[in-house]
């Protein structure tokens, strides 16, 4: 795992890169937003491949669980992928619905989720 860092206007921005899945549980999400927090990141972006494709089955829980971590901690979080392979209606409708919000975004690009979080 490697921590890019991303400042825009003075705000500090983590970006998590790995080949790797990072989160496949509630407590992997907090471990992540509790490491970075305390390094004075308060904006994290994440590529879909780093999380578990759990995560977009909306009926396992796992989405609502990770992201009330983020939430808790006050950490804005844009999540870079391609989300037209997730074709449930729940799913499309969990993402636009956070899209609308500033807390949690679902993007394409790492300049829109720099964008969203600056």
């Amino acid at each position: 795992m490697k921590i890019e860092t991303h400042e825009v206007n003075g705000i500090r921005m983590a970006e998590v890169i790995s080949d790797k899945v990072l989160i496949t549980n509630p407590e992997d999400g907090l471990q992540l937003v509790v490491d970075l927090y305390y390094q004075d990141f308060d904006r994290m972006i994440l590529h879909e491949k780093t999380i578990t494709p759990d995560f977009f089955d909306l009926k396992t829980g796992l989405a609502g669980e990770i992201l009330q971590k983020f939430s808790n901690y006050r950490v804005r979080l844009a999540i870079i992928g391609d989300f037209s392979a997730y074709t449930s209606k729940s799913i499309k409708a969990f993402i636009y619905e956070s899209n609308q919000r500033r807390q949690i975004n679902f993007v394409q690009t790492l300049s829109e989720a720099i964008e969203r979080l600056s």
